[in-house]
């Protein structure tokens, strides 16, 4: 990404970063985290964000304001070049959790590094439940139960 441009005292190039010739990018935590979130998203077995309080007030908040909750466990930390990367995870049963996290930490590396052209130095993934489909299932059965 050096170029070379204005010529120095004796007349040969000086390099420049391209990046520095017509002003600053500065990317907000905020844009990071989407980015992370979505990346994340795209992972077979992740089945949600956050940890069980996190969920809870997330899915009511998300009733009153309509936010769709990407951001919800997920931390950044973004500086000029770098970034780092703390995601809260609900797996679903049966998922290989060390290659989920694995994969997780690849794609959003990616995912941000193309995007925002910043160096991920580290993705934290932290598994906080399990997702067991037969819960929702029993619970549903539960409600019709009662509703009947």
């Amino acid at each position: 990404m050096t170029e070379t441009h204005a010529p120095s005292a004796q007349g040969a190039p000086v390099p420049r970063d391209r990046a520095h010739d017509h002003g600053r990018t500065t990317i907000s935590g905020d844009v990071v985290a989407k980015i992370a979130g979505v990346a994340a998203r795209e992972i077979s077995g992740v089945h949600d964000f956050g940890t069980a309080p996190a969920r809870a007030f997330g899915a009511f908040k998300g009733r009153l304001v309509g936010e769709d909750g990407v951001t919800r466990g997920i931390a950044v930390e973004v500086g000029e070049r770098q970034a780092a990367v703390d995601i809260d995870l609900v797996v679903d049963y049966g998922v290989a959790i060390p290659d989920l996290a694995a994969a997780v930490r690849e794609h959003v590396t990616t995912a941000v590094g193309q995007m925002c052209g910043l160096e991920v130095t580290e993705v934290n993934v932290a598994v906080d439940d399990v997702y067991l489909p037969s819960q929702d299932e029993s619970s549903g059965m539960r409600e019709g139960a009662r509703v009947q």
